[in-house]
This record gives structure tokens, C-alpha cells and sequence, in this order.
């Protein structure tokens, strides 16, 4: 039992010493790994700050950059506005220069017109007053003329009703007009269209409301913006009202 015993004890004995030894063996290798894992991770740090730094340096490069890039952007911009202020101010420029070379031109040939004449200034200030009175007598006359040929017409217009009753005074055919004043007792009208406007004595209107035939009137006095016309026999065909429209019978063709 003793030998067996001690044979149990040296058993174990050897059987622990072969695990110490493995053990030790796995301890190691996990230390190794671990030291190797280590290194690693202190290589990764470092590698992580320099990136890092390298980053907020590129982030500071960026930031400068962008603000010079505003900075070019802003100087650019006021650069363009100037020159198209510069563009408008040079386009003014030209027109007024070519207006003026034509005013130059203009102001030459009417000089060598006044020298081709033989005149001198004086001469043809005098010549321009007169050129001035002639024109204003011609004017004068002109005026006279209208007033002449309207009391021709009202004279020719009287001479043809006496020798022919059944004469026709024909108007513009564009005269319109309204009656202002009506009075049916007396069976007269008083119509916004006179002598101004191609109202004629003897001339005939005709008076419409809402477009229906109300009455034809006859024109008895003529006056420089109106006339007064008497009511015609048989064309009465109701009460004339102020604001009914007319026009000429007989328009002129």
C-alpha cells in the first residue's frame, strides 16, 4: 500500500508539473498577444491623434480658403457692378458726343446756308422779323377768310331759300348733339351744337331716344356753341325730352 501510495503521490506530482507547465506555456502566449494587441493599440492612438491634427489643420486651410473664396466673390461682384456703371456711363457719353457732332453738323450747313446768301447777320435777323410778320399777317388773313366764307355760306344758304323754298341745307355728317333745353309749349329746342360745330340755319336734325325716332326740328338761330330750332309739323312723333340725341336730316355726302 506504502509503494502504491507513493506512486499515486509521484503520479500526481508529475501529472501537476505537466499542467504548471502547459499553463505557463498558455499564459505566456496570452501575454505575447496581449503586448503585441498593446503596441497595436499605441500605434492606432497615435496614428488617430496625428489624423486628428492633420483634420484641424485641414478644417483651418478650408475655412481660409472659403472666406478668401467670399472675399474674391464680394470683390468680383462690386468689380462688375463698376463696370457696368462704367458701360453706361461710356454709352451716355457717345450719344451726347453724336448728338453733338450732329447739333456741330447741323449748326455748319445752316451757317454755310446764311453765308450762301449773301446776307449779313444783321440782314437776316431783319429778314426773320419779317418772315415773322408775314407769317402772323398770313395767319390774320387766313382767320379772315374762315370768317368771310361762313358768312358766304350763310348768305349763299338765305339766297338759295328765297329763290327755292324747297332748298336743302345739308350738314357734316358727323355732327352729334343733344337738346339741352326743351319746351313743348312753344314747340322749340335748344341743341348743344352751334356754329363751332357745323350747326347751319335752315339745317334740319333729326331727334332719337334709346334709338327710336322722336321728332325732326329745323334750325331758326345759330349761335357760336348752340342753336335754337323749332319743332317741324308732322314729324312729331312724341314729347322731345333734355338729353335726346341728334343728328343731320340732310348730311352732306
Amino acid at each position: 500500500m506504502r509503494i502504491s501510495l507513493i506512486v499515486a503521490i509521484i503520479a500526481g506530482l508529475a501529472a501537476g508539473g505537466l499542467s504548471f507547465f502547459k499553463v505557463k506555456e498558455k499564459i505566456d502566449t496570452v501575454v505575447a498577444e496581449r503586448n503585441d494587441w498593446n503596441q497595436k493599440y499605441v500605434a492606432t492612438d497615435n496614428m488617430l491623434t496625428e489624423t486628428k491634427g492633420t483634420l484641424a489643420k485641414t478644417e483651418k486651410e478650408l475655412t481660409k480658403t472659403k472666406d478668401s473664396l467670399a472675399k474674391s466673390e464680394q470683390e468680383r461682384t462690386a468689380a462688375v457692378a463698376e463696370m457696368e456703371v462704367q458701360i453706361k456711363k461710356s454709352t451716355e457719353l457717345s450719344q451726347k458726343l453724336t448728338e453733338t457732332i450732329g447739333q456741330r453738323d447741323d449748326a455748319r450747313a445752316e451757317l454755310a446756308s446764311y453765308v450762301a446768301t449773301g446776307f449779313t447777320p444783321k440782314q437776316i435777323a431783319g429778314l426773320g422779323k419779317q418772315i415773322k410778320d408775314a407769317e402772323d399777317a398770313l395767319e390774320v388773313s387766313q382767320l379772315e377768310k374762315k370768317i368771310i366764307q361762313k358768312e358766304l355760306d350763310k348768305t349763299r344758304e338765305k339766297l338759295l331759300a328765297l329763290i327755292d323754298p324747297d332748298h336743302i341745307v345739308r350738314m357734316k355728317a358727323d355732327i352729334r348733339g343733344k337738346i339741352l333745353v326743351a319746351d313743348p309749349k312753344w314747340e322749340f329746342v335748344v341743341l348743344n351744337v352751334g356754329e363751332d360745330g357745323g350747326a347751319k340755319l335752315n339745317g334740319e336734325f333729326l331727334v332719337s331716344r334709346e334709338g327710336r325716332l322722336v321728332a325732326k326740328v329745323i334750325i331758326r338761330e345759330v349761335q357760336k356753341d348752340r342753336c335754337i330750332a323749332n319743332l317741324m309739323p308732322g314729324w312729331k312723333l312724341a314729347d322731345v325730352s333734355e338729353g335726346d340725341q341728334v343728328i343731320p336730316a340732310h348730311p352732306e355726302s
